[in-house]
């Protein structure tokens, strides 16, 4: 947490919030959460006199290309966050009060401010100057797989990342070179949407059940998106928004309560040290399809 939907909001707010403003300086209140560069003072420099132009959003990762307005635009630079747990970016008045927590504040025009408040500290920014490839900074970036809204995601992609393996399915939809941006909320949900159990092999997957979890993986995060995300602790949008899909969530911290399509109780087992929801009935080994439809279930009262 938080993961693909979330990032996304939070871009989405963004992009509606930050373009075309100038950042007029900033404060760092733990200098470890700047992971590059390592001075704090070269980081506050750098990003100073900056306008963003946009967000963009890889995997997890969040990407601000930033543009002095007084240089041509091979002078961009890029601004790089992951909230990893708990990690929050909040438009804010900067007379609000801060919260124990604020790591780092971006200042802007007309009292405003971006912080990024992060509770378990855990997440990172970075400010790689301009002419410096990102991914040469951000390391992470070029390990991640295809994103699930690319083009590049298809039913055979997905089967190639997960030919021969023999891991269960639901640990390998956690691996970021396997799918960019997935993580243990909606893995649960693709694979109960898919009908697949999140112990099976991947060597064990015909490609009409990996077509099926593509299918789903990318509807499951689709919705949530349109719900805001999901906030079980922490997250919140720019806005300080809470996320809604947890009311609506298949199987993810449900266990006990009854499936949403056959009333069985909703199993949950530890998987290489996650927590895993499932519905017997729905789900099985050979990933017999669950009945799930593509519309989302109920709000649960």
């Amino acid at each position: 947490m938080p993961e693909l939907p979330e990032v996304e909001t939070v871009r989405r707010g963004l992009n509606q919030l930050t373009l075309n403003q100038e950042i007029t300086g900033g404060d760092v209140l733990l200098d470890r959460t700047i992971a590059y560069p390592f001075s704090v003072g070269e980081f506050v420099d750098g990003i100073k006199k900056n306008a963003i132009i946009t967000w963009h959003r890889c995997g997890k990762y969040l990407l601000a290309e930033l543009a002095p307005s007084s240089s041509s635009p091979s002078s961009s630079s890029w601004l790089g966050v992951h909230l990893r747990m708990t990690g929050q970016l909040l438009w804010l008045h900067r007379d609000e009060p801060l919260h124990k927590h604020t790591r780092v504040r971006l200042f802007f025009g007309e009292q405003q401010e971006l912080r990024f408040v992060d509770q378990r500290t855990f997440g990172k920014i970075w400010w790689v100057p301009p002419g410096v490839a990102v991914e040469s900074i951000m390391t992470g970036l070029a390990k991640l797989a295809a994103d699930p809204f690319s083009p590049e995601f298809t039913g055979e992609y997905l089967a190639l990342k997960l030919k021969n393996r023999r891991r269960p399915i639901k640990t390998a939809l956690l691996d970021q070179s396997v799918v960019a941006g997935l993580g243990n909320i909606y893995a649960d949900e693709a694979l109960f949407k898919s009908g697949i159990l999140p112990e099976t092999l991947c060597i064990d997957l015909q490609l009409k059940q990996i077509e099926r979890l593509r299918t789903a993986i990318i509807q499951v995060l689709q919705t949530s998106i349109e719900a805001g995300g999901t906030t079980f602790s922490n997250f919140l949008s720019v806005k300080g928004v809470n996320g809604n899909y947890g009311g609506v969530a298949w199987v993810y911290n449900r266990a006990g309560e009854p499936c949403r399509v056959c009333g069985t109780p909703i199993q949950r087992i530890r998987l290489a040290g996650r927590s895993s929801h499932f519905c017997l009935q729905c789900q099985t080994l050979r990933g017999v399809r669950s009945g799930a439809g593509d519309a989302p279930p109920p709000v649960k009262n």
